[in-house]
């Protein structure tokens, strides 16, 4: 069965910011709750690009606030058929 959006932007993420997965829920906030800083943000929607086939533009990582807003987005952009 393949993973829903949830779980694999919440394994990406505890991946790639080093945190623990249990930390990693809706609320949490990128930057103020999960340590995360600019260069890791860059990182993050780079893997997210990478691992979910789309693009994401300059002026949307800035609405991308909670982990809840990246999961919206990521199905968002993937059920509408925007991929790149």
């Amino acid at each position: 069965m393949e993973a829903s959006t949830q779980q694999r932007v919440c394994e990406l993420v505890a991946s790639r910011l080093g945190v623990d997965p249990n930390e990693v829920v809706s609320e949490a906030r990128i930057l103020e709750d999960l340590g995360a800083d600019s260069l890791d943000v860059v990182e993050l929607v780079m893997a997210l690009e990478e691992d979910f086939d789309l693009a994401v533009p300059d002026e949307d990582v800035e609405t991308l606030v909670t982990i809840g807003d990246v999961i919206a987005y990521v199905d968002k952009r993937c059920t509408s058929g925007i991929v790149s």
